[in-house]
């Protein structure tokens, strides 16, 4: 890397080690209500679906993959 490249790479850079980053405010409560059974099983079902019915039809279908077309 030239002389010239490292001194405009260290030019960009350094102004931005500078800049303040704003820090957020986050503030958390408990929840007003609590989640019910049906919820908690609905909530599982779908995470458990989305993410075991595309390996499944993945690896049912790993035959027709493997073959050359």
């Amino acid at each position: 890397m030239s002389v010239l490249t490292s001194q405009l790479l260290r030019g960009l850079t350094g102004s931005a080690r500078r800049l303040p980053v704003p820090r957020a405010k986050v503030h958390s409560m408990p929840p007003e209500e609590e989640l019910g059974i049906m919820e908690k099983a609905i909530a599982l079902t779908s995470c458990f679906v989305s993410l075991f019915l595309p390996a499944g039809w993945i690896l049912s279908h790993l035959e027709d993959y493997k073959r050359p077309e």
